[in-house]
């Protein structure tokens, strides 16, 4: 029997490609023990995995198992979410690891729909996750998310999150009535968003999703300077005019240096519920042909769904109801790509300073 040397089967555990992400395992592997031609390994992700560990394991096995002496191979996963780097060293927003926007560049793609349903999915995977909606002039989260109460205001600037689907959630539309109208100019709305993000006491998320207004306006350069984003999720539907559109928020994300994590094509194709045939009644390859032009990631297509439309609208928005629904099988990889490929950046070594009130 051939003798294993535990480092040379660390090595070749790292060069492992991870299929959520298109890079290395590499340091995600953090022990390597060798008995006998068996191998254990310790793999801690950088994003939660959750139902996908069993195929990860045996994707290690089998590529392990194909090099002499290794005859079988168990693998414990488990994750540990760091704070990922922002743009301009901004420190983290105080209860978040990382804020991830969801944006496009126009209206009527289903943006919303999408943002909370990948925070559904991040939640699923297995990671504490909250969503804000940004949209200070159409706030849709309270409707969506069936929310009516307002929040607790436990003391003076402090605003508790509501719960939602397991969610902490926040938005305009549960602070001011529903019958108001919005009329502000730009600097009070991105005030309003700035005091909503760091005056409610999110309590340790691994990820906050951020719901933004369409265009690429006073709100999305507010988030550019003062507001610490890690990624960005960009939303699309097939149509040739939504993809100009999209073309210039990425254009505009990538000057303000916050990080593309990739596309989703809403409303991609429609699935006959009699035979299961799926058509593209909107065109096709539209997507794949921008994230090609822009060097983008493709993180999935989601089909026209009119169970999701009345979910939406009841306030009991879910994805899927059983393991095998198309929906939830789209998201939950919509949300692993996310994840992934947020986990190959750099961590952020900014530290937030608690502040000091002197009192007399």
């Amino acid at each position: 029997m051939v003798a294993l040397d535990p480092e040379w089967v660390k090595e070749l555990a790292r060069g492992v490609i991870d299929p959520h992400n298109g890079a290395p395992f590499g340091d995600a592997v953090s022990g390597v023990f060798v008995r006998e031609g068996k191998v254990a390994i310790d793999l801690v992700l950088g994003y939660p995995s959750g139902s996908t560990q069993s195929k990860l394991a045996g994707l290690l096995a089998t590529q392990l198992t194909q090099h002499p002496g290794i005859e079988a191979v168990s693998v414990d996963i488990s994750h540990s979410i760091a704070s990922f780097e922002v743009q301009g060293g901004l420190a983290p927003l105080a209860g978040v690891k990382n804020i991830i926007a969801v944006a496009s560049g126009k209206g009527g793609v289903g943006k919303s729909t999408v943002a909370v349903n990948l925070a559904l999915a991040l939640k699923g995977l297995g990671a504490r996750v909250g969503i804000l909606d940004a949209d200070i002039y159409g706030p849709s989260l309270p409707r969506m998310l069936g929310l009516s109460e307002p929040p607790k205001t436990p003391r003076e600037g402090v605003i508790e999150p509501l719960d939602a689907l397991g969610l902490q959630a926040m938005s305009i539309g549960v602070l001011v009535d529903s019958q108001q109208a919005m009329i502000w100019r730009g600097p009070m709305a991105t005030q309003a968003l700035q005091q909503m993000l760091t005056q409610t006491a999110w309590h340790n998320l691994d990820y906050l999703i951020l719901d933004l207004p369409p265009g690429t306006g006073d709100i999305q350069l507010t988030l550019a300077q003062r507001i610490p984003v890690a990624g960005v999720v960009l939303v699309t539907t097939p149509q040739a005019l939504a993809l100009d559109d999209v073309r210039r928020a990425a254009a505009m994300f990538g000057k303000v240096n916050i990080p593309i994590l990739g596309l989703v094509e809403n409303m991609s194709t429609y699935i006959c519920p009699k035979c299961g045939d799926e058509e593209a009644i909107f065109g096709e390859g539209g997507g794949a042909l921008l994230c090609e032009e822009m060097g983008l990631s493709m993180l999935g297509r989601v089909p026209i769904d009119p169970n999701l439309g009345r979910s939406a609208d009841s306030g009991s928005l879910a994805i899927g109801s059983s393991p095998t629904d198309v929906l939830a099988e789209r998201f939950h990889d919509i949300a692993l790509g996310v994840g992934a490929r947020l986990a190959r950046q750099a961590h952020n070594r900014q530290v937030r300073m608690p502040r000091i009130k002197i009192v007399d």
